[in-house]
């Protein structure tokens, strides 16, 4: 790898980015990240980087704020230590729910975060499977929008998961990524119709499509409470459904996701390692550290990185 490259990383996943520059082979980028007595801040970059290619890996994950506040801090670092190019690496985009406004008088924050961004300095963006594809189109610089789908699919084909399989959708908001794996497994597709009850409260209503005396995949891009995924679970269970699995491009689960996982009837949930957060009892991750790492690298080169855009 060329040696004007520079890989930092925030505090919010630093394992990821080791793991990126171990498929680089460089080094991380010397930096300290603290904060002071009263919770603010502090970034300082301990090397060279002037004229520099840098990509900053920060996925804006809990605590969402500060990872999102460390990150713009990092960025103004960089631009005025006279880096040539700043990338931000997200892996996980937080705040991408926010991406509309579903109800009066609230705000469009995922535009916001485009805003901040960019204001901060930033001049490219690297991410994973956004909530709302079209936030791409919140910002006015390039972003390259990757897919876990090849990689999830990889990991079941390598466990022999893949046979007699059903893609199901756990709402009718996820529809395209699962017609999507149903089209790459060449397999059914069905869909759970759900009811969200409260922030943490799904019910799933009903099926759409035949699960009986068959496998299930269950095809979703965030889960944090695993509500939607363990109600979809439990209604494909009573149609007949055998085992039942679950594909998850960023696992942001907490104590009650993780509990709610274990005592479910999902077999085993597959997720990436976009976020720290996705461990637990029936919990896999898998890495996108080669994924990120590639398109880095040709990100770097002016290579193209059309091909790592595989959604088919």
């Amino acid at each position: 790898m060329e040696s004007d490259i520079r890989i930092i990383s925030g505090t919010a996943h630093p394992e990821l980015a080791e793991e990126i520059c171990r498929y680089l082979g460089v080094d991380k980028a010397d930096t300290t990240v603290t904060q002071f007595p009263d919770g603010e801040t502090f970034v300082k970059i301990n090397e060279n980087i002037r004229n520099r290619d840098v990509f900053i890996v920060q996925p804006t994950c809990p605590p969402s704020n500060e990872s999102l506040m460390e990150l713009l801090i990092m960025v103004d670092a960089a631009k005025r230590a006279s880096a040539s190019r700043i990338t931000t690496v997200i892996p996980f985009f937080g705040y991408a729910r926010q991406d509309r406004k579903d109800q009066p008088r609230v705000p469009i924050t995922a535009k916001l975060v485009a805003n901040l961004l960019t204001a901060a300095g930033v001049d490219r963006i690297l991410t994973m499977d956004l909530h709302a594809g079209q936030i791409q189109g919140f910002f006015d610089i390039p972003v390259d929008h990757l897919y876990a789908k090849p990689v999830l699919l990889r990991y079941l084909r390598e466990k022999g998961l893949t046979d007699n399989i059903v893609v199901v959708s756990p709402d009718v908001g996820g529809m395209k990524m699962a017609h999507s794996y149903s089209k790459a497994l060449k397999c059914p597709l069905a869909i759970v119709a759900k009811n969200r009850v409260s922030a943490t409260e799904v019910e799933a209503i009903s099926l759409i499509g035949e699960v009986e005396n068959c496998n299930v995949l269950l095809v979703d891009d965030i889960s944090e409470t695993a509500g939607t995924l363990t109600s979809a679970s439990k209604l494909l269970r009573s149609h007949g459904a055998k085992r039942i699995f679950a594909g998850v491009s960023h696992a942001v689960l907490n104590d009650q996701g993780k509990e709610r996982i274990a005592e479910s009837d999902i077999e085993e949930l597959i997720s990436t390692n976009s976020t720290p957060y996705a461990v637990g009892e029936k919990v896999t991750a898998v890495s996108v550290a080669e994924l990120l790492g590639e398109a880095i690298r040709r990100i770097h080169s002016s290579e193209s990185v059309t091909s790592l855009f595989d959604i088919s």
